[in-house]
């Protein structure tokens, strides 16, 4: 009977957590999808969550049926007993839906990706040794996380610049974006078509067809210069027959466009780091044997699609979306949360306030009383360079995270605008911080609990499973109750700082705009 629990009790869970980590997957990369949207008030975060949701079901439906159990070459299953591998992947489960669960309670975006690389790596170790682990590969591909934040951090900083230098601050401006409009939009639909041929659609045979005589017979640059030219050229005769209101909302059109490709890939690539250890554990259970790939039913795929979808509706992805754009917001005063030390850092590189050299527009509310924390030419610039960087990591073969890369483009788009000039800059600048150190902290508490899990598991079977499982539902439980108590405090504070910026302001001097208030019942 012993063995015989363990497999009914080991199938219960993995199916449950499969369930559950792909919500949460969705829930904490919701903010990549939408924040750049919403935060420009292009679409309300309802609006956008659907439009992106969808993309992500499509996605998610027409990906590889094709799901690599050791994801990327990080860990080998063959290398263990079968039960030792059923305990790495359910430890792998029980570690990444808590782990996801808590971040995003606090509204911190964490990478799935990296989660998923360093629990392989930490529960391989614990049973396997340091020969279930292949080295070379996991080095290249933390060494290529890293990388993106930095290309993706230079990137939207010179576009950003560039961009702004040639619109100026009102990005609806008739005049400038009949100038100026045309090739600054070829070149973002350029990366954005790099981005849907290379990694969004790199299953399908007609892309591989199209990609094939094209980037792979004449290089990548003489196809992209081209491409602009030719995309260029199509935005210049659309705009001219549209008018003046199709100049004003051309940069919103684009970061909705931007959006939809990186929904779209988000759904047809990143599902196996929610869903392959779960199909992994399934295939042991059923039929006693380890597959480093595995065919997934299409109507599988389809329901991880919707779950994903579902995750992004959560409270916490609302957390995790308004604390993003909050952090990168033009607005001055935010409802964040950064450590002392933190807060600290941030101070030696904060000048004093100088609200007048901030290249950003003014901060001002629209008609809704919604603040815009970015206008919609930076939203279309941290969709497309976001999506560009991914794609050109992909051409290379690297899996890249989306978390980091995106969250380091709405920061460094923020600092080619000057917007820590204004307001909560130190706030803002130590979140960014704390964010970032929440990334290292996630890959060591993934590998390290992960190890645990998998080691009580192996050791003990049903008991151990079970004990890690109490575990995960008490983590979770104190985590939400430590968020919600944080989310108070952090509102009583800004408040407080509003009160003394409106005592310490001049007569006619114009009120602080306080970008929380207004985000606080968005949905």
């Amino acid at each position: 009977m012993g063995p015989e629990l363990f497999i009914y009790v080991a199938g219960a869970v993995a199916i449950a957590m499969l369930v559950w980590d792909t919500i949460e997957v969705g829930r904490n990369d919701a903010a990549n999808i939408v924040n750049a949207v919403f935060g420009a008030r292009v679409l309300r975060r309802k609006q956008a969550v659907h439009i992106a949701g969808l993309a992500v079901i499509i996605g998610a439906w027409a990906s590889s049926p094709v799901m690599e159990t050791a994801r990327k070459g990080i860990f080998d299953p063959f290398s263990l007993s079968m039960q030792d591998a059923l305990a790495v992947y359910l430890g792998v489960y029980l570690t990444d839906t808590v782990l996801l669960y808590s971040f995003s309670a606090f509204g911190l975006p964490i990478s799935t990706t990296a989660g998923l690389v360093f629990s392989l790596m930490g529960g391989g170790m614990a049973l396997g040794g340091f020969g279930s682990v292949h080295w070379g590969k996991s080095g290249e591909v933390v060494a290529a996380i890293i990388w993106s934040i930095f290309i993706s951090g230079a990137f939207g900083f010179l576009v950003q610049r560039a961009f702004r230098g040639a619109i100026g601050p009102n990005c609806e401006n008739v005049a400038k974006v009949r100038l100026h409009g045309p090739w600054i939009a070829g070149a973002l639909l350029t990366g954005l078509a790099y981005f849907i041929v290379m990694k969004g659609m790199n299953n399908v045979g007609f892309v591989q067809a199209v990609r094939s005589l094209t980037f792979d017979q004449l290089g990548a640059p003489l196809v992209l210069i081209a491409l602009w030219a030719v995309l260029s050229l199509a935005a210049y005769i659309v705009l001219n027959a549209g008018g003046d209101r199709f100049y004003q909302k051309l940069f919103a059109a684009l970061a909705v466009v931007g959006m939809l490709a990186i929904a779209f890939a988000f759904g047809q690539n990143d599902l196996a780091n929610c869903a392959s250890p779960g199909v992994a554990a399934f295939m042991i259970l059923r039929h006693g044997e380890v597959a480093p790939k595995i065919d997934v039913p299409s109507w599988l795929l389809l329901v991880c699609g919707i779950l994903l979808a579902v995750g992004m509706t959560t409270r916490n992805a609302q957390r995790v979306t308004r604390a993003e754009v909050n952090t990168g917001s033009q607005g001055d005063i935010v409802r964040l949360y950064a450590p002392r030390w933190c807060l600290w850092i941030a101070q030696k590189f904060v000048k004093p306030p100088h609200p007048e050299e901030a290249l950003a527009p003014e901060p001002e509310l629209d008609p809704n009383k919604k603040l815009q924390h970015y206008d919609a030419l930076r939203a279309a610039v941290i969709t497309s360079v976001s999506a560009s960087v991914i794609a050109f990591a992909s051409g290379l073969g690297l899996p890249v995270s989306t978390t980091y890369v995106a969250f380091a483009a709405v920061v460094a788009t923020g600092w080619a605008d000057r917007i820590f000039l204004r307001g909560d800059a130190a706030l803002k600048i130590g979140r960014t911080i704390w964010v970032v150190t929440g990334w290292f902290l996630s890959a060591f508490i993934a590998g390290l609990s992960t190890a645990f899990c998998a080691k009580a598991i192996s050791l003990w079977g049903t008991i151990g499973l079970l004990v890690c499982l109490a575990i995960n539902l008490t983590v979770r439980y104190y985590m939400k109750r430590r968020a919600d108590q944080q989310e108070e405090r952090l509102m009583r504070e800004a408040l407080e700082r509003r009160q003394q910026l409106f005592k310490g302001a001049a007569p006619g001097q114009p009120a602080p705009i306080f970008a929380s208030e207004t985000d606080a019942s968005e949905m």
